[in-house]
């Protein structure tokens, strides 16, 4: 929603201030900022419709169903370097870290998303490198072992972009695990199921019900 005339607040502080600190479903491990009726989120909107949405205030399916599978399985990230890419809260990042990753940097589009992510970290204890870029369109980075993406299969040209680079990245020799819900978007063809898992998602029908979400490899 705009709110013109409306001066843009740091977004730490806003954070820090208006989202209170929970522990996340499914992901009980990892405590993080979220969004809740009174937050107020519009206030660090309002520049615009191209402002990205505040998909970095909850935590999402997609991202709860990989975080909990790399606890559970903390030799897939043990001594790599992991980057998240569309990080939003940095869910998928904190888990990696608290499950032994060498290394892990946090990608987002969004600056407030960029800011949650690093006060999300210090509550958790981790270090994150947190950036905010778009580098879809980049070549597959360097000095990276393991891309997790939860969530990015969404919006159609959106999905086209993320697996065009995720396929990039793969011939690169960048092991690659998508978290997802299944959504509209998910190249299903292009994916490998290895886990599947009830977790909450913010998106889901009934408040705080539970769906079917799985974490993938890309083949």
């Amino acid at each position: 929603m705009k709110r013109s005339g409306i001066c843009r607040v740091d977004p730490a502080a806003f954070v820090k201030a208006n989202l209170p600190i929970s522990a996340v479903p499914s992901v009980p491990e990892i405590l993080l900022h979220t969004a809740g009726p009174a937050s107020g989120l519009w206030r660090l909107a309002g520049r615009g419709e191209a402002d990205p949405p505040p998909y970095w205030a909850y935590p999402w399916a997609g991202g709860a169903v990989l975080a909990r599978h790399l606890l559970d399985r903390p030799e897939i990230v043990a001594g790599r370097r992991v980057l998240d890419l569309g990080a939003g809260s940095g869910l998928v990042a904190i888990a990696a870290a608290k499950a032994g990753a060498a290394m892990v940097t946090a990608v987002d589009v969004d600056a407030n998303a960029i800011a949650a992510i690093g006060l999300n970290a210090a509550i958790n204890g981790v270090t994150i490198s947190a950036v905010a870029a778009d580098i879809l369109d980049a070549p597959a980075p360097e000095a990276t072992d393991l891309i997790v993406v939860g969530d990015l299969f969404y919006d159609p040209s959106l999905a086209l972009r993320v697996l065009a680079f995720l396929r990039l990245c793969r011939a690169s020799g960048i092991e690659v695990l998508v978290g997802d819900p299944e959504r509209a978007y998910l190249p299903d063809r292009e994916l490998r199921r290895i886990s599947t898992q009830a977790v909450a998602d913010f998106g889901a029908t009934v408040s705080g019900s539970a769906v079917q979400a799985g974490v993938f490899s890309l083949s």
